[in-house]
């Protein structure tokens, strides 16, 4: 499991709108290179996202499924990675002032081969991977109009 911290500079309805925009994930989640279509539902429990991981010409087709969402506060999804397997990715925000967000990340393999590789060099290597993308999620809800 990796559990990964940012404090943004941005209020947290801000924070959650960028969470909340499913267009958004290929400027901010690491690894994902293109968007092909958002749920109207986003992010309700049970609508999906299907994205493109990799980089051309070794990308694959998934998809991330939203599985409780309380606005503005927690969002918690599975995507899923395969032939890796399925994360399930949690997102906790924590008001710290009206213009600064604590964002928590925790996110662990739910299922499929990754599950059974499982250690601390995964551990350190989904940290880093999950400490850009929260730099990523920062710079967009700092400096987004």
């Amino acid at each position: 499991m990796s559990r990964t911290e940012r404090t943004v500079n941005a209020p947290l309805q801000k924070v959650f709108d960028v969470l909340s925009d499913g267009w958004s994930y290929a400027n901010w989640v690491v690894g994902t290179a293109h968007i092909r279509d958002v749920d109207l539902e986003w992010p309700a429990a049970g609508s999906k996202l299907h994205h493109t991981v990799g980089i051309w010409p070794l990308t694959r087709n998934h998809e991330t499924e939203v599985l409780d969402c309380e606005p503005p506060v927690r969002l918690a999804m599975k995507p899923k990675l395969w032939p890796l397997g399925e994360l399930t990715a949690v997102f906790t925000l924590i008001e710290q002032s009206s213009s600064a967000t604590q964002v928590v990340l925790v996110e662990e393999f739910s299922d499929g081969p990754a599950l059974a590789l499982r250690n601390k060099i995964n551990d350190v290597l989904m940290h880093a991977r999950n400490r850009e993308a929260l730099r990523r999620l920062a710079d967009l809800a700092e400096h987004r109009p």
